[in-house]
């Protein structure tokens, strides 16, 4: 595959866009980087490929926006999302995929909706423990079953209102602690051979550029501006894990 001119380009502007994303758009955008990149591979090979590249952009990340970040945010998501991480470990024989993503796909896309066009509530940009175990978990859960951990974690932040810094920082450092957890089981269930490590290592030198274009247009972002460019990813996404998941029951 590393002869075949496919490969980069599919693969290059796929680690971009995630880097990007890690830079500051959350993951919401980042889950379009593995379809990309089956489209030469095997999803599980691409996000096989990816997990080590996306723990050098999460190192970048935490440079970049240590001190940027929402503590109360990270306190109250990471310890459900270290559960959710193990629950995916423990069912990854016998989870049916499909299904997670249908139901993942319509609430994101339904919140999505709700946020584009201005329908949270209000009380919903405070800080709440039980939402914070939902969301949490089913990020940690998601993220690690079918690489789609974005659109939980954001339908809890996004109508927390913050900054887009503060947004993109508190985004960046929770996904680093998630992905730097993952590795282990990822290593246990046998996903890094030495051929999927060999491309892992041509790509990441991409990983830190994509960073610096996320941060960049952060930096330069209107805030009312930005959480639209959130709100309309996360309908893509959920658009596109419900149907992934509605074809897959159905076939």
């Amino acid at each position: 595959m590393l002869s075949d001119p496919a490969f980069y380009l599919v693969s290059v502007p796929a680690v971009l866009l995630y880097g990007v994303a890690k830079g500051g758009f959350g993951g919401a955008v980042a889950v379009l980087s593995v379809p990309l990149m089956a489209l030469v591979m095997s999803p599980t090979q691409a996000a096989a490929i990816l997990l080590p590249i996306l723990v050098v952009m999460d190192a970048v990340v935490v440079k970049t926006y240590w001190g940027v970040y929402d503590r109360r945010a990270l306190t109250l998501l990471l310890p459900w999302a270290m559960l959710g991480i193990l629950l995916g470990y423990l069912t990854a024989e016998v989870m049916n995929d499909d299904w997670m993503r249908v139901v993942i796909g319509m609430i994101s896309t339904v919140f999505g909706l709700q946020s584009l066009l201005g329908w949270t509530r209000a009380s919903s940009r405070e800080h709440n423990r039980t939402a914070a175990g939902v969301f949490g978990s089913l990020a940690g859960f998601t993220s690690f079953s079918i690489h789609a951990g974005g659109p939980p974690f954001t339908m809890y932040l996004l109508p927390k209102q913050l900054s887009p810094l503060v947004f993109a920082g508190t985004a960046g450092l929770f996904f680093a602690v998630v992905n730097a957890v993952k590795l282990a089981p990822y290593y246990w269930l046998g996903q890094f051979s030495s051929e999927n490590l060999l491309y892992s290592l041509i790509l990441v030198p991409l990983a830190p550029l994509g960073v610096k274009i996320g941060h960049l247009l952060v930096q330069r972002s209107d805030q009312k501006l930005y959480y639209a460019i959130i709100s309309f990813f996360l309908i893509m996404v959920g658009s596109k894990l419900l149907w992934e998941g509605a074809t897959g029951l159905m076939a």
